[in-house]
């Protein structure tokens, strides 16, 4: 049959009210929901544009009714609106849905028992009547009203924004950055939503551009495309984008041609949003060449920064300079007599190299101290922390993350915190209260786990070392770059421009792990040592081929073998690494398979979209929240669930924290987690699939940081052939970056 001469499938309506999400894609908002309806017959299934519906909404779905091949007969939504429910049992799931904070099921019965179907209608237009009901007094009263206000204006807008495809649960974002303006701002220019709410893509914002009539080739969308090309670049790790590599990212991303396109990015550079770069001065006008996408020799200039990134990376290579520069008297100190009196204190002999860095690290201006696990990096650091203190000198400990400021305070016996909070930034402001005006209070400032920090981190904190100071950064190059723009530690230690210390040797005692001996291995490009293990190991190799046989062996291992074997609790000790979020062995599927295991439930859990939490889970925050003081990659569980008030209850390395249920996509599920999320962070034992599956990711590097995050266990479960690639592959998608050559030239050249 021509499938021209196909009648269209008659259009219907179906109401009801949303059982469950089975599936929701993020990436498209395509979702397969149940719902029950009042024509009985059992729960229905419908498929659609959905994203962001939840359990207990009334939904009204235009579309048709369709027979699936493989899963049977299905309604396939074409759009929605949610309704005001009509029975009172409906009313009473509506608000006992954690809708309105102030209102949870308890408090919905009462309502409903007393007002019965006019339930909704008194608390939007008679509110003061809430009063006859026991537990609503006058704070709660104005609580509820000023909540019901607000889910009306954002039930305004989500009608409008899902017209035009946009997910309903951004609605109450958008109110919330915008307030009662949020409907003119998306009219006028509907890309501020990509840049200022978070979850809200470019390609979000373009549909409703588009749908509001803004053409294609139009200045406000090149602008904006542009922008948004090199936001995606910085995620990718470049600080910037050569002139070309951008306007080439930008036609395949907008499918228009040049000349708009260079019409806005000469309009972004006079409006000071992006800066154009031409080579630093003094480099001779050699070209610095990286590796575009595709592989292609890229010429660099002239180089398109976001003026944020322009900022930091022109910043920080001066203030490194001027630290480089100072000629302020040296701190007088016999080097030999101090290093006796440590050794003798700690009792221990230093190696010739470790000597060699505590001696510097007592002199030099900047100092960079690298190595790999067992080199003795800790050892160096107390050494000069102690050594200075016995000197009256003021010295400051931080690293990025709140794990690693804590492993740094156990090694040093000292203080030690996270940049942020070291900087004391001010989540009101969105500034950092240390800097230029008022530096840090010290003469030495060391900075740990220095491989992740990016170049803007990096740029507030080098600018708050005082005239005069110092800094130390200890960290290991060799692991793969910070998760922000920019390659700081290696840029550095490539410049040329600052004293580095290598450390190569590794102790004996630290020899003694086969975690520690296979690491420097795949360093070197040497197969780990996999036939090795005895009974006493610390690294063991499981052979498995298949990826079904991979993860039932990851689960496995983590549920009941690690623990019984070696006394390890699952949640608090073992950590799953794997390269990769999608796949087989990806993040979303090991965790789907570990949380069944370690927590099934029942019991308290809130959905937003496809992703669910739950009391017990074990969650890792994936975005800096400066209001929260949690920050990309920490680690924590859920311990509550307020569904009245909207709000998750979180432990974060002993620190009680309350998520708002609007934020809750800034949490995901970690009983796995990928490797690039785990810098920074140690875990007594690491579970890692290693599979042909991964083959895009099967990096040197990244095998290498997942064997260092271990302390006492590493367990590596798949097939030797895919070590082996990780092992031969030794290519970095290399960044674009100038610090180094800023450094080596000696001076800005930057302009726009």
């Amino acid at each position: 049959m021509n499938p021209m001469n196909q009648q269209p499938r008659p259009t219907t309506t179906l109401e009801g009210t949303l059982e469950r999400v089975v599936f929701s894609n993020p990436e498209n908002a395509w979702s397969v929901v149940r719902l029950s309806t009042s024509g009985g017959g059992g729960p229905v299934t419908a498929v659609g544009n959905l994203l962001g519906v939840r359990p207990g909404e009334s939904l009204r779905l235009q579309g048709a009714w369709e027979d699936d091949p493989k899963f049977g007969r299905q309604f396939r939504v074409e759009s929605y609106l949610t309704v005001t429910p009509g029975t009172l049992q409906g009313i009473e799931k509506y608000l006992g849905s954690g809708l309105i904070p102030g209102i949870g099921p308890v408090m919905a019965r009462r309502l409903v028992a007393r007002f019965g179907l006019e339930t909704l209608d008194v608390i939007d237009t008679q509110p003061e009547k809430l009063k006859r009901v026991k537990g609503i007094g006058k704070r709660r009263r104005e609580q509820i009203r000023a909540a019901w206000q607000e889910q009306r204006e954002v039930r305004d807008l989500m009608v409008f924004l899902q017209s035009h495809g946009v997910a309903t649960h951004h609605a109450a974002k958008i109110f919330k950055t915008y307030g009662r303006g949020a409907m003119a701002v998306v009219r006028e220019d509907p890309y501020r939503l990509s840049a200022e709410v978070y979850g809200i893509g470019f390609l979000s914002a373009d549909r409703i551009a588009a749908a509001l009539g803004l053409p294609p080739d139009s200045p406000q969308r090149a602008r904006a495309g542009l922008v948004y090309a090199l936001a995606a670049a910085a995620d990718q790790g470049h600080v910037f984008l050569p002139r070309e590599r951008l306007l080439a990212d930008a036609e395949a991303l907008l499918g228009v041609g040049r000349e708009p396109l260079e019409a806005g990015l000469e309009a972004l550079a006079r409006a000071g949003d992006v800066v154009i770069a031409e080579r630093p001065g003094g480099s001779e006008g050699r070209v610095v060449e990286r590796t575009g996408a595709a592989g292609e020799a890229a010429e660099t200039f002239p180089a398109v920064y976001a003026k944020p990134l322009a900022v930091a990376e022109e910043g920080l290579a001066a203030r490194l300079r001027s630290l480089l520069e100072d000629r302020s008297k040296p701190l007088k100190i016999d080097a030999d007599k101090a290093l006796a009196w440590f050794e003798k204190r700690e009792r221990l002999r230093l190696a010739g190299e470790q000597r060699e860095a505590i001696r510097r690290g007592l002199t030099s201006r900047v100092l960079v101290i690298t190595g790999g696990p067992g080199t003795g990096k800790t050892t160096l650091v107390r050494g000069i922390v102690d050594i200075l203190a016995a000197k009256k000198q003021r010295v400051l400990l931080a690293a990025p993350t709140g794990r690693a400021a804590k492993r740094l305070a156990e090694a040093t016996g000292r203080e030690a915190r996270t940049v942020h909070r070291l900087l004391e930034y001010n989540p009101q402001t969105r500034s950092f209260e240390r800097g230029p005006d008022r530096p840090l209070e010290a003469d030495l400032v060391i900075l740990d786990e220095a491989s992740m920090l990016d170049t803007t981190l990096a740029y507030h904190a080098v600018k708050a070392v005082p005239p005069g100071g110092r800094l130390v950064l200890v960290g290991d190059v060799d692991q793969l770059p910070s998760v922000g723009p920019g390659r700081v530690l290696a840029d550095l230690i490539d410049s040329g421009a600052v004293d580095v210390v290598r450390l190569t040797e590794i102790f004996r005692q630290a020899a003694a792990s086969l975690i520690v001996r296979n690491a420097h291995r795949v360093n070197h490009g040497e197969m780990p040592l996999t036939d090795a293990a005895g009974p006493d190991s610390d690294f063991f190799f499981i052979d498995r081929r298949e990826p079904e046989a991979v993860l039932d062996t990851v689960v496995h291992l983590v549920c009941d073998r690690i623990p019984l074997g070696f006394g390890l609790d699952p949640l608090q000790d073992v950590q799953v690494l794997t390269p990769m979020n999608r796949g087989p062995l990806g993040t979303e599927s090991l965790n789907r398979l570990l949380r069944e295991r370690l927590n099934p439930g029942p019991g308290p859990e809130v959905s937003r979209g496809a992703r669910s939490f739950r009391v017990g889970d074990k969650v890792m925050q994936i975005r800096n929240n400066y209001e929260l003081d949690v920050f990309n990659g920490d680690l924590g569980r859920i311990t509550g669930i307020d569904a009245e008030n909207q709000r998750v209850r979180l432990v974060f390395d002993g620190r009680t924290v309350h998520h708002e249920f609007s934020s809750l996509d800034e949490l995901t599920l970690a009983y796995a987690c990928s490797i690039h999320k785990s810098q920074g962070s140690e875990y007594p034992c690491v579970v890692v699939p290693v599979h042909t599956t991964h083959w895009v990711m099967l990096q040197r590097n990244l095998l290498y940081t997942a064997l260092t995050r271990a302390q006492k266990l590493v367990v590596l479960v798949g097939e030797l052939r895919a070590v082996a690639v990780a092992v031969r592959n030794r290519k970095v998608r290399d960044r674009f970056t100038l610090l180094a050559d800023r450094l080596q030239a000696g001076a800005g050249g930057a302009s726009g």
